[in-house]
């Protein structure tokens, strides 16, 4: 492996006022430093190793970003001389908690719902020490996102009544992450969801997709209060509640609307955890110190890499290394368009890469195996040292999921098998829901109704059969999955066929398709 050629260089955070310069690298929450040019020093190093390598497809490239907010410029591999990096500002307040307090800017609430909420908190001290302690490795990177875009900064503590800063928080309504977005509204604000990752569980780009959102709801209602509201029923429903109350001749503020039980406790929730946050001493609640310093150093490599080789190259405990990377699916670190970015406590970013340098072994232990017809998993799991559940779980084979021959599984590499070092992810995809390999298309049915039935898509069916357009004639056999040939079910069809019931259709008999029902549309939360 090529020796490490990092694109290195520290810039300053985003300014606050009054700065005090310092020439110091804040590492982490315990106010740790080393110099910033010996940052910059270690990679002009390793760029001189190897100052003949030109290729920098497959380098680390370590960005020192104060939990995302400092921004990396690239340092060439023969460039040797030393750049000055700018200054990290010297942190103005005492903690993030005071500092969080100096950007209160919405209206104070004063409700009975208020103290319900302050009384539940004090009354779970438990709880409340481990939402903090899940807070505290995210909430210096939120702030300064938050404070960037000069919105209040009550939205940092937002979190923690979305999912106690859980990145793996998962609702009934299927929303995710702590910022909780459900799959569709996350798509729309670009967070990518598919086999290898989910980018509603990484709290640094789903932050931006929820800043986003909140700024375009700010941007509808020109309130912050109604704004909130909106990110937690919707947009349209709030609107329709602001028109029912103007058509009343009523106020149309978010304490006059008519709204559900949920969306009514939601600011005052919020409003509680504001108030606690702003005189821990007067509900006799603990508030751990944390620094207004950046937790979290992201590094760059365009290297597949398992999760469990990824921390312990961190010198890390895996579970430690999962909630500052939470959104992989997979063992291995391979999705995000070929580009991996790993985040990591500051102080332990440059030995990562150092070691991730020096590393000669392959850093992937997975490869594909493609099921043969006939073959089951419970036979394959075995022959790859893996046992079936741990096989199940990998691939994310639950529920009523299941594999069809031609299916890619991601299995354990032989010993010395080098191709597993790259992965070839466009092969992997989610695996169908329970169903047969073909289906044949009965009179009246439409390839939407088709594809929902199957937990496929309307375009992949008509991809897998080349079809035109959305029609399909009655009688015609549609493939459902890759590596299933319209022939191969034709004796089960017959079958099939004649034991499914029959009725009268215009002199013409027809089967009627069993399990078939109307695909319901049921309203979630926005996110």
């Amino acid at each position: 492996m090529p020796a490490a050629r990092c694109t290195t260089c520290c810039t300053a955070p985003r300014s606050r006022s009054p700065p005090v310069a310092r020439e110091r690298l804040a590492l982490g929450d315990n106010a740790r430093s080393e110099s910033a040019e010996g940052v910059i020093a270690a990679a002009a190093a390793a760029a001189a190793a190897a100052p003949n390598a030109t290729d920098l497809s497959a380098a680390p490239a370590f960005s020192a970003a104060a939990g995302g907010s400092v921004r990396a410029a690239e340092l060439a591999p023969a460039d040797l001389e030393l750049r000055r990096a700018d200054a990290i500002a010297e942190p103005v307040y005492a903690s993030i908690w005071e500092r969080i307090r100096a950007g209160f800017k919405m209206p104070e609430i004063d409700d009975p719902l208020v103290r319900k909420w302050e009384e539940f908190y004090v009354a779970r001290p438990e709880y409340w020490q481990r939402i903090i302690e899940r807070g505290k490795r995210y909430l210096y990177f939120i702030t300064e996102e938050i404070e960037h875009r000069g919105m209040p900064l009550e939205i940092a503590l937002l979190p923690i009544i979305e999912s106690a800063y859980n990145p793996e928080a998962l609702s009934r309504a299927r929303a995710s992450g702590i910022w909780q977005f459900v799959p569709a509204t996350g798509k729309t604000y670009g967070l990518q969801q598919n086999w290898w990752l989910d980018n509603r569980r990484d709290v640094t780009v789903a932050t931006g997709s929820a800043l986003d959102y909140l700024e375009n709801l700010y941007t509808m209602f020109d309130d912050w209060q109604l704004a909130l509201a909106s990110y937690n029923w919707g947009e349209g429903a709030v609107q329709r509640a602001i028109n029912r109350n103007r058509a009343l001749g009523k106020p149309a503020d978010y304490a006059s609307l008519k709204v559900p039980g949920e969306t009514r406790n939601y600011l005052p929730k919020l409003q509680a955890v504001k108030n606690l946050i702003r005189a821990p001493e007067k509900f006799g609640v603990d508030l751990p110190s944390v620094p207004d310093l950046p937790y979290f150093a992201t590094v760059t490599t365009f290297r597949q890499i398992d999760v469990a080789l990824a921390a312990h190259l961190a010198d890390m405990p895996i579970d430690e290394f999962k909630r500052l990377n939470p959104a992989h699916n997979r063992p291995v670190m391979a999705g995000g368009g070929g580009e991996q970015r790993i985040m990591l406590p500051y102080g332990k970013a440059e030995s990562f890469v150092m070691n991730l340098d020096s590393y000669v072994k392959p850093l992937v232990s997975w490869r594909p195996y493609q099921l043969k017809h006939g073959e089951r998993l419970d036979q394959v799991a075995p022959r790859f040292g893996i046992d079936i559940d741990e096989l199940k779980r990998v691939n994310g084979l639950t529920g009523k999921k299941r594999v069809v021959p031609g299916h890619t599984l991601l299995v354990p590499a032989r010993g010395g098998d080098r191709m597993a070092e790259r992965i070839p992810t466009a092969i992997f995809k989610d695996a169908p829901n329970a169903g047969p390999g073909w289906h044949r298309v009965r009179r009246g049915e439409s390839l939407v109704a088709i594809a929902n039935r199957y937990g496929v898509t309307a375009a992949e069916l008509k991809q897998l059969n080349g079809l035109p357009g959305n029609s399909v004639a009655a009688g015609h056999k549609l493939r459902l999955h890759d590596g299933v040939s319209a022939s191969a079910g034709k004796s089960r069809a017959t079958g099939r066929a004649r034991s499914a019931g029959k009725v009268k259709a215009s002199g013409k008999t027809r089967a009627v398709p069993r399990g078939v029902k109307k695909q319901s549309a049921t309203p979630t939360r926005r996110r």
